[in-house]
């Protein structure tokens, strides 16, 4: 027995099932804005390695591990050394995509020099030693803590219906377009 699949009278019943389901989906302009927040903190939780940069040095972008503290309100530091631009502080803008390119974030936000040694014990690890091997108390390092403002997040999470759409070439930008959420941190 052969089984032969018609493309041509497959694609329109495809396309029929998304025409149906497509209201089933919810977006965040229907009120699902925080909901996009916690995914995007639960992702970043996840795999906190982001680009961070100082505003007036846009292209001067570097990899760092944010460090969070789910208690925080609005704030993340970062470890780096005083001879690195980022010393300078100010404002800055990080650029975040989840390990399962999922999420992706961009977030402003204002640098400063965290001097609190309670924070410092609380936010050091193994990992960060590992950049410091004179520990704490090394000369040239320096916590940053990052004041957030204001941000864009989008949800690169495909439904099944546009991976479909996607598949046939059809018009996915209605999908998407409603999938991100202009906030504050």
């Amino acid at each position: 027995m052969t089984l032969e699949i018609r493309f041509g009278t497959l694609i329109p019943q495809i396309y029929s099932f998304i025409i149906q389901t497509q209201e089933v989906f919810m977006k965040y302009t229907d009120g699902n804005a925080d909901a996009l927040k916690t995914k995007f903190w639960k992702a970043l939780a996840d795999s906190p390695f982001v680009f961070l940069q100082r505003d007036h040095e846009p292209d001067a972008a570097v990899p760092m591990t944010a460090q969070l503290d789910k208690n925080a309100d609005s704030t993340i530091w970062f470890f780096t050394t005083r001879d690195n631009s980022l010393a300078n502080m100010g404002p800055a803008t990080v650029t975040f995509a989840a390990k399962g390119h999922n999420m992706f974030a961009r977030f402003k936000g204002v640098l400063g020099e965290e001097k609190s040694a309670e924070r410092l014990d609380k936010q050091w690890s193994n990992f960060v030693e590992a950049w410091f091997p004179q520990g704490k108390q090394d000369p040239n390092m320096i916590m940053l803590r990052m004041d957030l403002g204001t941000a864009e997040i989008w949800d690169g999470d495909q439904s099944l219906l546009t991976t479909a759409k996607m598949a046939l070439g059809m018009d996915v930008r209605g999908d998407v377009d409603d999938k991100n959420v202009k906030t504050a941190l």
